[in-house]
């Protein structure tokens, strides 16, 4: 019989194959069926009964906010009370870490401390207890003063004023473990620069720096100033009630109740796993009664005043956890914009977490659809996500980027049906990718009214899926140049220079800690830096080292606006990896006329060094000119912090705001270009937009907020819409002022801004 078995099992093996995956197939049409027949309010019931399990065990199981690990370092460190490991000890202290208990993660490292000293373990285990030692007092620090006394300053370099630690505690003791890192390791070391680098913040940090710092250890005065001229823009996100405590999670701005002022949603990737609030409550055990449930889906509503009204259990959002990150579009053509919510980004449980399209009900409600609209197919951990209607048939199609855990899940181009539901077409369109996507955008970088696909994968050459207007894609980045960074995250089209072709910029995530510090102490490093692709009209060629565009940087978080509202476009990147002691400034990049880029991260204040994520330019307050929100927050529970609105100071230019609508063209008017042609000075020039909501970790508002600098009128606007093909123009529109303009319409709609 095994003799028989032998040679029948390999005749067998596909028969098998194809009767598993044909039940699997059968399984999937069925579930595929039943969930259609659902009405919404199952479909939502469902999603939040689906997402109250995954909170349920994501309390334990979950890699960054669960405490299984923990628990097991525990019980193994009091079976061995006597004599704990050393490792066992420090390894229970970073698990502590990242769970917020940092005054126990302390004590445990320091009792490691002791037994390393007591029994001449290694100097490499030595020195790696206190470099934690001093992560883990610098956290302290910030837990008691940035966190328990937050002010607009706090964790901001260069740290100064009311960023200045008044519980000095922390950051002293952090300072003398760092330094003994620092002599006991070679100067050039990895663990040298990092220890370096952390002692200078948290010198900073108590009003140390540069004196107080000696001179072989210190990064220099000038790596923290700017050498633009620019003003220090304040955060305000407390004073508005916008200073939301979460971990890593995206943002969208933009006018949900259809009433002219920006509102606000910002998600949280914690699947609703309780933590304290603030995580300031160091001291407290888990399951102190100082927590709540995180990863809340949040909406604020803008109130018209300046203020803002946490609406969200009156949307009908409460149970809806997670969600890396978030974006919108009017997927159904109604009117009122929707909600996508991406969750299962980095976590190794993948499949398990569904990502959620919340329809927008026109009544201050949203329902969950996904189960109905067939968006629940494959679940896969995906962190982004694009509209736009690349058959143009009038509707807006979306595509999802998948990341890779222990496969490479294919990702999807969801169709869209035009009955609120989606069929995925990716295969037969090509573009499954079939790598580790981290970002993906859509853009028109040909001028063929087809919107293109462009994905950036980790690890993996990056796509430039062009569209062939048959419903099918062909790569072609290798062809046109720009499947690099091999290692890259953030990407979007814009047009950085005003000649009405879309540029492409990529991100690098190369660049760990040590790199930044490094660069900071003069060292020369090689690691992969970002491009920027500029679109000649006939290719690419990559002009970021021209531009002044390969300082090192690991955005995860990124978008672009108009700061000082000359038209041209600035862009910030929200820095960081999940790793919990990793620190780095977010960067803020000037656009120069589209000639060069400068720095201004320093001067403007938005050197924020928390990990940031989701970030929007919007004009918040309607005085013309673009703030920045940013979710600030890390991967693990105990890297929580108050997210950021950075309020525009005012730059005395002119700007416009335009709402396009779509009849033929998706209502979103996504994929519509816009041209506006200034007359400043004596002379003529053009302003190109792309409709979009920006980069791909952040949505900014659809309607565009167009800074028109020193221009003494508009001697044109034209809008041209993909899918009726046609250009409205119109001459001598007044500056300063909200419009709408209608596709076919052949006349302005102003609207109020007051």
């Amino acid at each position: 019989m095994r003799k028989m078995n032998r040679f029948l099992y390999p005749a067998f093996l596909p028969l098998l194959g194809i009767i598993l995956l044909g039940g699997c197939k059968s399984a999937d049409k069925e579930e595929k069926t039943a969930n259609a027949n659902l009405s919404p309010e199952q479909s939502h019931q469902s999603m939040v009964e689906q997402l109250a399990a995954i909170a349920k065990e994501s309390k334990s199981e979950n890699d960054y906010f669960g405490d299984r690990h923990y628990k097991q370092l525990l019980a193994q460190v009091e079976r061995t009370k006597d004599k704990p490991s050393p490792d066992t000890l420090l390894s229970l202290g970073l698990a502590e870490l990242k769970l917020g208990m940092v005054t126990s993660a302390i004590g445990h490292m320091e009792q490691a401390l002791l037994i390393t000293k007591d029994e001449a373990e290694s100097g490499v285990r030595k020195r790696d207890v206190l470099y934690w030692l001093g992560v883990a007092c610098l956290r302290q620090a910030e837990a008691e003063n940035c966190c328990a006394q937050n002010t607009p300053d706090s964790c901001i370099v260069p740290i100064k004023d009311d960023g200045i630690h008044l519980n000095r505690e922390g950051s002293s003791q952090a300072v003398k473990y760092f330094t003994q890192v620092i002599q006991t390791t070679p100067r050039n070391s990895e663990s040298n620069i990092r220890a370096r680098w952390l002692l200078n913040l948290a010198a900073m940090t108590l009003g140390d720096y540069p004196e107080g710092v000696p001179a072989q250890y210190r990064v220099a005065a000038s790596y923290f100033e700017s050498t633009t001229k620019f003003p220090r823009f304040k955060n305000i996100a407390k004073q508005h009630g916008l200073d939301t405590f979460s971990s890593a999670g995206g943002i969208i701005v933009d006018d949900f109740d259809n009433d002219g002022d920006l509102d606000l949603v910002v998600s949280d990737s914690n699947p609703g796993v309780p933590r304290a609030v603030p995580i300031c409550n160091i001291r407290g055990p888990l399951g102190a009664s100082n927590t709540t449930t995180g990863g809340q889906l949040k909406y604020y509503q803008n109130k018209g005043d300046g203020n803002f009204s946490d609406q969200t259990d009156a949307a009908n959002l409460t149970g809806l956890f997670g969600g890396l990150n978030i974006n919108q579009a009017d997927f159904n053509n109604d009117g009122w914009l929707d909600i996508l919510v991406l969750r299962g980004g980095w976590f190794k449980d993948e499949g398990k977490h569904p990502n959620s399209l919340l329809r927008n009900n026109g009544d201050g409600t949203f329902t969950d659809i996904t189960l109905r609209a067939g968006l629940a197919e494959i679940n896969q951990p995906s962190q982004t996500a694009s509209w736009a209607d690349y058959d143009l048939d009038g509707d807006l199609d979306l595509y999802l980027g998948n990341e890779r855990q222990s496969h490479d899940p294919p990702s999807q181009l969801f169709r869209n049906n035009g009955d609120e539901t989606f069929t995925n077409v990716a295969r037969e369109a090509g573009v499954t990718n079939d790598r580790f996507a981290k970002a993906v955008i859509w853009g028109d970088y040909d001028h063929d009214h087809y919107p293109d696909l462009y994905v950036s994968n980790f690890g993996a050459k990056n796509r430039l899926y062009h569209n062939n207007g048959d419903g099918t894609f062909t790569d072609v980045a290798d062809k046109h140049g720009v499947s690099g960074p091999s290692v890259s995250f953030p990407c979007w089209f814009w047009d950085y220079d005003n000649d009405g072709h879309l540029d492409l910029y990529v991100s690098s995530y190369a660049a760990k800690m040590d790199d930044i510090a490094a660069n900071a102490f003069g060292y020369q490093i090689n690691i992969e830096t970002a491009k920027l692709y500029k679109n000649t009209g006939s290719g690419f060629r990559d002009v970021a080292a021209k531009m002044n565009l390969i300082s090192p940087s690991s955005p995860m978080g990124s978008n672009f606006g108009d700061l000082n509202g000359d038209g041209y476009l600035d862009f910030y990147l929200g820095t960081g990896w999940p790793e919990y002691d990793e620190l780095m400034p977010n960067r803020m990049y000037l656009n120069r006329g589209g000639k060069k880029f400068a720095d201004v991260t320093m001067a403007g204040g938005f050197g924020h060094l928390q990990k940031g994520h989701g970030i929007a330019f919007a004009d918040f307050d309607q005085d013309g000119d673009q703030d920045v929100f940013e979710e600030m927050g890390g991967a693990v529970k105990g890297d929580s912090y108050f997210n950021a609105l950075w309020k525009n100071p005012g730059f005395g230019n002119h700007w416009i705001t335009i709402k396009l609508v779509g009849t033929k063209t998706n209502r979103s008017a996504i994929g519509a270009r816009i041209r506006i042609d200034i007359e400043e000075g004596k002379q003529t020039r053009s302003i190109y937009r792309h409709m979009n909501s920006g980069g791909t970790f952040g949505a900014n508002p659809l309607q565009q907020n167009i800074g028109l600098g020193q221009a003494s009128k508009i001697k044109l606007l034209e809008v041209e819409w993909p899918v009726s093909g046609t250009t409205q123009s119109f001459s001598e529109v007044a500056l300063d002022q909200v419009i709408s303009i209608t596709e076919g319409l052949d006349k302005i709609t102003f609207l109020s801004h007051e």
